[in-house]
């Protein structure tokens, strides 16, 4: 296995001289070298050929006795430093201090093809910011994140990816639901791969510590190295009246409204397709404005705006699926706060703030109207998409199979004709009836009026909602079954999800069985209803 291995992050930016794997704080650097736990019986349990390719491991190497050793920890590849970093963070609204890869290994970068790739390891031991934990992570945990990468790719979700998942031969004691029963479950390892892992937290790291020195160094490392036509448009706007200073400024301004504008695509992504992450802290945060840490995430199998998958959250619901978007404004406040040193001015910050709730709401009715057929979006849209989601609130309703179905309704059907065309999508169907059927057929029928305005036939509009709503998702109970089998070593499951998950736009008769809602078992079964952070 040969990679083109860079060094870029370790080579340039301040790293803890103190060299001993015990927690501890770390003042004035970005990460700690550490070197994995190596496994007892390590086993690859699944791989993503398709990133491999990306990254320039081949099939064979796959299948090479050096691709087991360097993923599972048990080798240092050749010319790298395996290295933790150090951030900080909000957590649940509430300052955290220094957090930190409590369970995260970068091994390396790698270049192929004019693209960066950082590879890491989750669950491959402890390192200084590892707190209170084993910096382990089991099996149940590392295939949700496995499989949830992967199927966010497919469905043009931006995220990190996962290149491999394997067994370590270890057995890990975990208190899934924090109520003093612990027990041992499989390890398991998952190397994670993106541009890089750089995070808000990481910018509060030093600001909080008002190390205003290693702010500026990591800043301009990540302008350089992630968004280097900021440099060049910061320097097109030259004058000779604006100083070496003002131009600094316009950098990081330029770097903050990018940041902005990706997290807020981010999050609209999220909302279309019915996913929430559950536990978005601002260490949780990916300054490229991808999906980060798959930790207590879910999709919402009723639409419920109230719903969060994670139980640490279930009493307060900060974040809920309907409060994703203010959540995700709120953790960029917090990421200017910690930029404010280098721009100096609160004005220009805020505006940027200001702008991504007015694109934000825009940007979302334009989305909702992708996903109900309408091409030529109106203003009066607005109201429509409004009263669908208060509709959808009527009775339990499965909005993945909502918005698929609603593909089917033909612009000359009835109200009622268009109803019972999407009745497969509600839980119990008895239950529409008296107010909760009048509101429905209100709502289809001012949806039919507003479909005569369109000029797409009922097949091509069709063709367009099942674009952008997908038939198949990772539904927690999906994930559940996968890991029962994978405990008792049957991996079947995994890799048919896996596979299914690669085209969720497409209909594919052979996993019919998965377009349905979620069975009653899964109600209040763990792992399908509300899941935990332990990992």
């Amino acid at each position: 296995m040969k990679l083109n291995i860079q060094n870029r992050f370790i080579s340039e930016l301040p790293s803890d001289p103190n060299t001993k794997n015990e927690v501890r704080q770390v003042p004035s650097a970005c990460f700690s070298f550490v070197t994995p736990k190596i496994p007892s019986n390590p086993k690859l349990i699944h791989v993503s050929k398709e990133l491999a390719s990306l990254v320039g491991i081949s099939n064979e190497d796959l299948a090479s006795t050096d691709f087991l050793d360097v993923f599972s920890g048990i080798k240092v590849y050749e010319n790298t430093q395996p290295f933790a970093m150090n951030y900080a963070g909000h957590q649940f609204g509430n300052w955290a201090g220094q957090l930190g890869d409590g369970r995260a290994i970068n091994l390396f970068e790698v270049e192929h093809q004019n693209k960066f790739f950082t590879l890491q390891l989750k669950g491959a031991g402890k390192t200084p910011y590892s707190r209170r934990g084993d910096g382990l992570a089991v099996l149940r945990s590392s295939i949700r994140e496995h499989l949830c990468s992967e199927a966010m790719y497919h469905l043009g979700v931006p995220t990190t990816r996962s290149l491999a998942l394997l067994e370590t031969g270890d057995q890990v004691l975990r208190d899934v639901l924090y109520d003093g029963h612990p027990d041992f479950e499989k390890g398991a390892i998952v190397c994670r791969v993106a541009p890089s892992f750089i995070r808000f937290g990481s910018f509060e790291l030093f600001s909080a510590q008002n190390d205003i020195e290693n702010l500026k160094k990591l800043a301009d490392f990540t302008i350089k190295h992630y968004f280097p036509h900021l440099v060049t448009s910061s320097m097109s706007l030259r004058a000779e009246s604006r100083s070496e200073k003002q131009e600094g400024k316009q950098k990081y301004l330029d770097f903050f409204q990018e940041v902005t504008t990706t997290t807020k695509n981010l999050i609209l992504h999220w909302q279309r397709v019915g996913f929430v992450h559950g536990v978005m802290n601002t260490d949780n945060m990916s300054i490229h404005g991808i999906t980060i840490d798959y930790g207590p995430y879910g999709w919402m199998d009723d639409f419920n705006p109230n719903w969060t998958p994670n139980t640490t959250d279930a009493e307060g619901k900060r974040y809920r699926f309907g409060n994703q978007p203010n959540i995700a404004l709120w953790n960029l406040l917090q990421l200017a706060n910690a930029l404010y040193p280098l721009i100096e001015e609160v004005k220009p910050l805020e505006t940027i703030l200001e702008d991504y709730s007015n694109s934000f709401q825009s940007g979302f009715t334009k989305m909702m109207c992708t996903k109900i057929g309408l091409q030529n979006p109106k203003t009066s849209d607005e109201s429509i998409v409004n009263q669908l989601l208060v509709t959808l609130r009527e009775t339990e309703t499965d909005m993945t199979i909502f918005y698929r179905l609603l593909a089917t309704v033909s612009k000359n059907d009835t109200a009622e004709q268009a109803l019972e065309k999407i009745n497969f999508a509600f839980y119990i169907s008895e239950t529409v009836k008296d107010s909760v059927k009048e509101s429905w057929l209100y709502w289809f029928t001012i949806y039919l009026e507003r479909l005569q305005e369109e000029t797409l036939s009922d097949e091509e509009r069709s063709i367009q909602m099942n674009l952008v709503n997908p038939k198949y998702v990772l539904r927690n109970y999906m994930a559940q079954l996968a890991i029962e089998a994978a405990d008792e070593g049957d991996y079947t499951l995994l890799e048919e999800l896996f596979e299914m998950l690669k085209k969720p736009y497409d209909e594919k008769p052979e996993y019919q069985k998965w377009f349905a809602k979620r069975p009653d078992w899964a109600r209040t079964k763990i792992g399908c209803s509300m899941l935990s952070c332990s990992s």
